[in-house]
């Protein structure tokens, strides 16, 4: 396969992905906001410094409106990883690689792009915020339903799975990142009902909240939720689960190609660092710490693969 070809494939889906979590990463700032009824620019900050777009944002922006935050991350043409920003890139990547593609998810990813370019030329009430939310991660998973269904299992699917899991395993880290970066007050505050009421959202965020309780006996509490977001391999949104997808789609295509790459053993290094751990290890290691380690490592990672594999060429 081209490395261009490839490359779009990759970044297709690492931007449908982006999109759904970028409206979950929204979703988790503002149910914590609502459990607060003070200081909630705090809330709304965290979520732009988790985003990775503070720079961007405080270049045109000053305070953390909760209507400037939402605007800036889902409908800003001037921001490249808004919603609309990255779904207009999914589509362009899908334009490139249009031949690789079965009709079904061409046609999802081009009636996805049409919906929501509509539904985002308006400022976005905040009573209408948890529905356009929840259209976004519709859509997402319309497109993702689409691709499990009529595509065949070669190296085409791969590279698509790749940019999924990459991404997800990225934001993923974040969502969790943002609870305790930024978000709670005190460190006083850890255990106590506050601090269980904003873990419990961000299972909700995740859409994993029902998956908790199914999984797990516990409670609602920081060990718990962290560890089955982390480490929990049945949960399709945890660390270690996503991690161990990017490692078998690349076991693929190293027996597809023929041989391995650096790629291969970055992935195996970062699988590693999560197999055959417990939660509390992390939390003795630091959990802010250790998820901006994963970050880093899954950026290393992308950036490995896009270079083994000749994306630009």
């Amino acid at each position: 396969m081209l490395g261009k070809t490839a490359g779009g494939l990759y970044w297709m889906f690492r931007s449908l992905e982006r999109a759904e979590n970028t409206a979950r990463l929204i979703e988790a700032g503002f149910r914590i906001a609502l459990t607060r009824s003070t200081d909630t620019a705090s809330e709304w900050r965290s979520v732009i410094v988790t985003s990775a777009a503070q720079a961007a944002y405080e270049a045109n922006h000053d305070g953390y409106d909760s209507g400037q935050v939402v605007n800036f991350l889902l409908r800003d043409k001037t921001n490249p990883s808004s919603v609309y920003s990255v779904f207009k890139s999914a589509r362009d990547n899908a334009r490139l690689v249009r031949t690789a593609l079965t009709t079904e998810v061409w046609s999802a990813i081009n009636e996805t792009w049409m919906l929501l370019a509509d539904l985002l030329k308006r400022p976005i009430k905040e009573t209408d915020l948890p529905d356009l939310l929840a259209t976004i991660r519709q859509q997402s998973a319309l497109v993702r339903g689409a691709l499990h269904g009529t595509m065949l299992r070669n190296d085409i699917y791969d590279f698509c799975r790749i940019g999924t899991f990459v991404e997800r395993m990225d934001n993923t880290a974040r969502i969790v990142d943002v609870k305790y970066y930024a978000l709670l007050p005190s460190p006083s505050y850890v255990g106590s009902r506050m601090d269980n009421v904003q873990w419990e959202t961000i299972l909700r965020s995740v859409s994993a909240h029902r998956s908790y309780r199914w999984a797990t006996d516990d409670e609602f509490s920081a060990g718990s939720i962290a560890n089955f977001l982390i480490l929990d391999r049945r949960m399709p949104r945890s660390l270690s689960f996503c991690c161990s997808q990017v490692s078998s789609n690349l076991g693929y295509l190293a027996e597809e190609y023929g041989g391995r790459m650096a790629c291969h053993d970055k992935a195996d290094a970062l699988m590693a660092r999560l197999k055959d751990r417990d939660i509390d290890s992390i939390f003795e290691e630091g959990l802010h710490e250790f998820l901006t380690s994963v970050i880093s490592d899954t950026a290393s990672l992308g950036q490995q693969i896009e270079q083994d594999y000749r994306f630009n060429n």
